[in-house]
This record gives structure tokens, sequence and C-alpha cells, in this order.
């Protein structure tokens, strides 16, 4: 099958190699260009069977810094840690954290290494009915093509929606409406344990902190009104936050930025579908849940792959429609997960289970914090994010230990 993929980045590069590794004749078009600084440097476990299959986690943890859990601070002095540790043992029990610029060159290489074409190009689609087409130009610049059209076109052109914008698709938004700044950092304390990523609450949003070798990468999810109130630009707006956070004036010494600082908008947008006659949407191009959590890398790569199962099992219509499924389904369940974590609810669970536990420690009841934190673990790996059984307990637990008339929590972030 001729196979036409619009994007280098993660998901069209392992989107390529994948296919190509079964035989497909794949064509990449990217126009390059990525800044230095690109959001999505903390992968999660659920990344690590996609790059072993793929040949590539070695390479990864020699660019990478291993990262064994995430700590939250919903208030100051608060403390709601998970490791990935406490997976069940057939999964990994870490992840890594990775500086984009080199791990996106990894999957390209990945790519080419397994027999994809690269061509460098500015991609724009045309339309007929739900069927997509590349343009004739470049068509005719393909070798053993002969002009012809591709089988298969995957949009892999991230928050461009290449697809959707052609065929002028609606999209879900979230109730978010945040603004991102983030650069990297010198002078912040050695995080404990090792490679430990850090979130904390703010005033209407969130900070965090992934660590790099060398280096911290530092960053705030906020409402675009609230971020604008601490400065006119990014710059400001970082530094101001650095200087007035309990919680990071107390983890840093003399902070000095060593990067520029990059922006991201636009969260919370899931296309109303991701496939067509003779196309599919993967990673960021289909849906972007948020940053919370980093499931962006993990959608990305998973994405590819499950298009990739899907092709290998199905004929085209019927692959197309079991991958348009599976991966709407995940992105609503990444969405529900992040809102227990937004309104604070995840937190509130961990209050009462540690009092429990500590007013029963005989009885099962007692055990429910390790049990809740071991659920959490798991979709936040990735691994269980959308299993029918982990998404039960928390909306289990939800109804029946929060209760439906619960005020708006103190660990909300509004």
């Amino acid at each position: 099958m001729k196979i036409a993929v619009i994007g280098g980045g993660p998901s069209g590069s392992s989107a390529s190699a994948l296919l190509s590794g079964r035989g497909h004749d794949v064509v990449l078009f990217d126009q390059g260009g990525r800044p230095d600084l690109i959001a999505g440097e903390s992968l999660v476990p659920g990344v690590l069977p996609i790059l072993r299959r793929l040949g590539i986690e070695e390479k990864v943890a020699e660019i990478g810094v291993r990262k064994p859990g995430v700590s939250f601070y919903p208030q100051p002095g608060h403390e709601f840690s998970f490791s990935f540790s406490s997976l069940p043992s057939k999964y990994p029990a870490y992840a890594y954290n990775v500086p984009r610029p080199a791990f996106d060159r990894l999957l390209e290489e990945c790519a080419l290494a397994s027999g994809v074409r690269r061509v460098s190009a500015r991609v724009d689609l045309s339309s007929e009915g739900d069927r997509l087409f590349l343009p004739e130009e470049l068509l005719a610049g393909i070798s053993g093509w002969n002009g012809q059209q591709p089988d298969l076109l995957l949009d892999a052109s991230g928050r461009r929606r290449l697809a959707a914008g052609e065929l002028k698709l609606k999209a879900t938004l979230g109730p978010r409406r945040d603004v991102s700044h983030f650069a990297h950092y010198e002078g912040f304390d050695e995080e404990k344990p090792s490679g430990q990523v850090r979130i904390n609450r703010l005033d209407h949003g969130w900070a965090w902190r992934i660590p790099l070798r060398g280096k911290m990468s530092f960053g705030i999810v906020m409402d675009q009104q609230a971020a604008a109130s601490f400065g006119a630009t990014p710059e400001e707006r970082l530094e101001a936050i650095l200087a007035s956070d309990p919680q990071l004036r107390a983890e840093t010494r003399n902070p000095r930025r060593i990067s520029s600082v990059q922006t991201y908008g636009n969260y919370q947008l899931i296309s109303s579908r991701g496939t067509g006659e003779n196309w599919a949407s993967i990673g960021d191009a289909f849906g972007f849940v948020d940053p919370m959590l980093s499931p962006g890398m993990m959608l990305a790569l998973q994405s590819a792959s499950l298009l990739d199962q899907a092709l290998a099992a199905h004929p085209l219509p019927q692959a197309l429609a079991q991958y348009s499924t599976k991966i709407s389904e995940i992105l609503k369940a990444w969405m529900e997960l992040i809102e227990y974590f937004y309104d604070g609810r995840i937190f509130q669970l961990r209050d009462i289970g540690r009092a429990m536990q500590a007013s029963y420690p005989h009885l099962p009841l007692g055990f429910m914090e390790s049990f809740m934190s071991a659920n959490i673990a798991g979709m936040a790996s990735g691994f269980t994010t959308a299993s029918p059984w982990s998404r039960g307990v928390l909306s289990y637990a939800n109804r029946h230990i929060l209760g439906k008339d619960q005020p708006v929590s103190p660990y909300a972030i509004l």
C-alpha cells in the first residue's frame, strides 16, 4: 500500500517507521523548521513498549533522564506522589524525560532506517467529498508512484490539523482556556527521587518542573487573564511566578534561564472525527487533551501504533473504523482523568484515604490510599487510562466517597 504521511514529528515518524516495517511504501512529507524548545519532554511508561518495538529505548536512555514518577503539591506543605514502581510487574516501572529535538531526531532516523522516503515540503491538501488529495506537483516527484494518489494519507501535522481544516470538521473544545509558557533553567534544587517530575498548584493554574540532563524544564499553565497579570511578556510572567510562589522559591537558588521562552495555547481540542474514506489523523492532529500528566507523547506514539495494528489486521475501511473508535475512547478517558486533578477531587480522595488508613489500619478499607495511588499510577502511566475497571474505580469513589453535592475543592485549579 502507498502511504503518505504529512508531518515528521513523533506521531508521523513513528507511524512511518512502523508501517514501512510491514512492507508498505511510505513517503514522509515534512517542512522542518521546528524550534529548539518543544513541549512534550516528559514521557509516561506506556510509550516504552512502542520505543522497544522501534528498537530505540537504549538511545532514548542515553539522551534522557530516567523518570520514576510524579509529585504533586496541591497546597504548600501538601505532597501527593506516585511511583510507577507500584505498577504490576508486567509493565515498565519507569519512563524518561527527554530533550525533544534529540528525541524527535531519533524517531525520524528510525523511520529513514526502515526505508521511509522523506520529502522536504510544506503540504496543502484538497478534497472531494470525504477523500483527501495531495497536490499533483508533489506526486510527480515521487519515484514509483507514477503520479498516483496514495492509498492512505495520514495527517500528522499537529495543531495545523490539515485534514480537519480542509474538510471543515468541527472540534470539541475543553472547558479551559489556558496559555503555557516554559523555558530551561539552572538553579533548581535537585529533585528527590532523581528524575521525579514536580507539579504544583498556582492561583488559576499550575507549574511543572521536568528534570533534564544539566537543566530543568520549568513551565506554567494558567488562565490567560491570570497569566497577563504577572507581566506583559512570557519572560516577565515566568520570572514573576518563580519569585512569588512559595513552593518554587523553596526549590530554587538564584534560578537562571538558559533558553528562550516558548508559548503554547489552544489546549483541550479534539476533532469530531479522525478518519475518513482514505485518510486518518494521528497525534495532535486528531486531538490534544492537556499537558497535565504529560499525555501528549503517549497519544502521539499510541495513535501511530494502534493504526499500524489495525491496518495489519483488517482491510482499510474496517481498520480506520476500529482505530477511530479506540483513539476517541482513549482521548475521552484522558480528559476524564485530568479533570480529577483540575477540580481537586483526586487530592480530596487522597485525604480521605489517609484518614481511613489511620483510623482503620487492620481493615481492607484502611488500604484505600495505597490502592487508589496504584490505580492512579496505572492510569497516569498510559497502560490503564481507558480501562473500564480503572475508570470505574474512580467513578465509584467519586459517587460514594465524595458524593454528588461536593462544594468546590480547596485543591481545585480555577
